[in-house]
């Protein structure tokens, strides 16, 4: 892990019997987003950020750990991450008192899978994905149907959701190109799915960087 315990970690028990640790970001603010991060990345890398972006947007941050990442137990699988943002929201909703109404669920590449998941299984504010992937052997090859053993088939999933979907991409993103953010918008219901922000020039890992202002102001307008 890129952190060492710290009095400040929440510790989650999830449905997997595996204890996974989070963060609480709380600036007493309208709306909480309910971070699921990427795959090279525990909490110990985002802390520092979602400081400022807590600041920028002014919203709550919650954000967990997978099972199998940084200071959690057990180890990694497409189950145990369903399971490990299902006790992340259940902490929201129940010890927080946050109601449905004022979570937006943001997932960062890997992290598209559980933000749908859990939106494809209980009422939240919003979704807002970040270089989403369309399933993970989709990522390595193109198939228009999913295979056997496919993980994350967000694509046959994100039609059940029935919030608004923000969806922002990188046009040079070197792990999962730009299409899979358009072909996710393409399969929304009607009407709940903004335009794609597509990044100029956008990698998988700068969005931020590249995009700078207009890439909080376009997340303040979609939040608003």
């Amino acid at each position: 892990p890129s952190y060492s315990r710290d009095p400040n970690l929440i510790w989650l028990s999830t449905s997997e019997h595996e204890v996974i640790p989070a963060f609480f970001i709380d600036r007493d603010a309208k709306f909480t987003l309910l971070f699921s991060h990427g795959n090279a990345e525990d909490l110990g890398m985002i802390i520092q950020y979602f400081r400022e972006v807590s600041h920028i947007l002014d919203v709550n941050v919650f954000a967990y750990d997978y099972t199998g990442y940084g200071m959690s137990s057990g180890k990694p699988s497409e189950q145990a991450l369903y399971a490990d943002i299902e006790a992340a929201f259940k902490y929201l909703r129940d010890i927080v008192g946050t109601p449905w109404s004022e979570i937006v669920v943001y997932g960062r590449s890997i992290g598209s899978g559980p933000s749908i998941h859990l939106a494809t299984r209980t009422a939240v504010r919003a979704v807002v994905l970040q270089s989403p992937l369309l399933s993970i052997y989709r990522v390595a090859f193109s198939s228009s149907f999913t295979l056997p053993g496919d993980m994350f088939p967000n694509v046959d999933r994100i039609g059940q959701v029935k919030c608004p979907v923000y969806i922002v991409h990188g046009t040079q993103d070197e792990i999962i190109p730009s299409s899979h953010a358009e072909d996710l918008v393409r399969n929304c219901r009607e009407g709940i799915a903004y335009p794609p922000y597509l990044v100029e020039n956008g990698g998988h890992n700068n969005l931020e960087l590249i995009a700078r202002q207009p890439f909080y102001d376009n997340f303040t307008k979609f939040l608003q």
